[in-house]
């Protein structure tokens, strides 16, 4: 697709901007035409580090809701109740959005729970770039610890960043990462459906080891919840982040290298939308 070249401000191909960026680089240090072949992977580099600077746009995003309801959503960056204490740039509607074969499989993993007495809450899906801008800014404020208490106890706030849980970019706004954890199925006494948060060790977004997958000190049932939300999204393809039990990665997603900015709202939604029985 087109890129915008980075010497002139063109939109351009790939190629065409790797051969402009080669042209420019031998003119600029009067490299002789035996080495332009160097220049050429060179030039490459350059231009991948300049279409790494800006998200793109149009992904194919699918409303997780539109294919299975039963899903529990508590999608905290579109409320206050999260580590930044206030609505994350980017999100104007609490919504899971995510690309097609993640969202299939999500839905796929949901209804294995279901079988088995439990079901999946959904914190987040799709996250625009602009949002990890959010966190970012948040990280760099160091007298904003309101939420230390809840979210970061026991590390410094400086430290986000070194520990690894801020960046300035997230696997999320590829559109096929999620945060989730397990609500249990039942009844109450009058027999209307329950659904109950299970204990998983820690909340969501809690900054500490105690959040690592296979962290030491959990209670028997906190160890098995982990495990089962693992194993069983294992098998519907998406990978668990060692460091945080909620964060999943679909493997073979298809937008592995791209990083996506538009807002999370239905208007964003594809209205493609298939059961994935």
């Amino acid at each position: 697709g087109p890129r915008r070249d980075c010497f002139e401000g063109r939109e351009l191909s790939d190629r065409a901007c790797v051969v402009v960026a080669a042209h420019i680089l031998a003119d600029r240090y009067s490299v002789k035409q035996l080495l332009f072949s160097a220049i050429i992977w060179a030039a490459a580099a350059v231009c991948g580090r300049c279409m790494a600077q800006q998200p793109e746009a149009a992904p194919v995003l699918l409303n997780v809701a539109d294919l299975d309801s039963s899903i529990v959503f508590d999608i905290r960056y579109a409320t206050s109740d999260n580590f930044v204490g206030s609505r994350v740039d980017g999100y104007e509607e609490p919504l899971c959005l995510l690309s097609e074969p993640a969202a299939e499989a999500l839905v796929q993993a949901h209804r294995e729970l279901i079988s088995l007495g439990y079901g999946l809450v959904v914190f987040d899906c799709y996250r625009p770039q602009r949002a990890a801008d959010h966190f970012v800014r948040w990280a760099r404020y160091p007298r904003e610890q309101s939420t230390k208490g809840a979210y970061y106890p026991r590390v410094e706030k400086k430290r986000l960043f070194k520990l690894g849980y801020i960046s300035s970019r997230s696997g999320h706004s590829r559109a096929s990462t999620v945060d989730v954890g397990l609500v249990r199925f039942g009844e109450d006494s009058t027999g209307s459906e329950m659904r109950k948060i299970v204990d998983m060790g820690t909340p969501f977004d809690f900054f500490d080891p105690l959040s690592h997958t296979d962290a030491d000190g959990l209670k028997k049932s906190q160890r098995r919840h982990r495990d089962l939300l693992r194993d069983v999204l294992s098998r519907h393809r998406f990978r668990n982040y060692a460091k945080e039990w909620w964060h999943f990665t679909l493997r073979n997603e298809p937008y592995r290298h791209r990083y996506f900015d538009v807002v999370v709202s239905r208007q964003s939604a594809s209205e493609r939308v298939r059961d994935p029985n």
